[in-house]
């Protein structure tokens, strides 16, 4: 249960940095219902890349971290929204960035609106 919460965490993240940003956009879908898919699909892909890449980078990059005292978290995060968006447009559908700026900002709206929900829903016990 936790993963599906999580994931829908994520999914509503995205889509409101996919209202705030104008560089920031989800590609695919003709109805509401789909785009809803498209955009809990996004989500998914993001938290395996999260899962799977981003340990990886963070340790080879660990004396940016360092260096940087933690800011280089939001490059990484960027990163990792690129590689999503890189990832699921070559289906034709998914998400669209415009420019490193954008996903760095979006890395940012989404870090915060994952964080804020994560706080407020609350932890189930299984």
């Amino acid at each position: 249960m936790g993963f599906v919460l999580r994931v829908l965490i994520n999914g509503v993240a995205i889509w409101l940095a996919t209202l705030v940003l104008s560089g920031l956009t989800v590609v695919g879908g003709d109805s509401t219902a789909e785009r809803a898919g498209i955009v809990l699909l996004v989500a998914l892909i993001f938290g395996i890349v999260n899962a799977v890449v981003k340990p990886l980078v963070a340790f080879l990059s660990f004396p940016l971290y360092i260096l940087t005292l933690g800011l280089f978290t939001l490059v990484v995060n960027a990163l990792m929204l690129m590689l999503t968006a890189w990832i699921t447009e070559r289906a034709d559908w998914g998400l669209r960035i415009d420019d490193f700026w954008t996903a760095l900002i979006g890395a940012l709206v989404i870090a915060v609106v994952s964080f804020v929900l994560s706080v407020v829903v609350p932890k189930s016990r299984d």
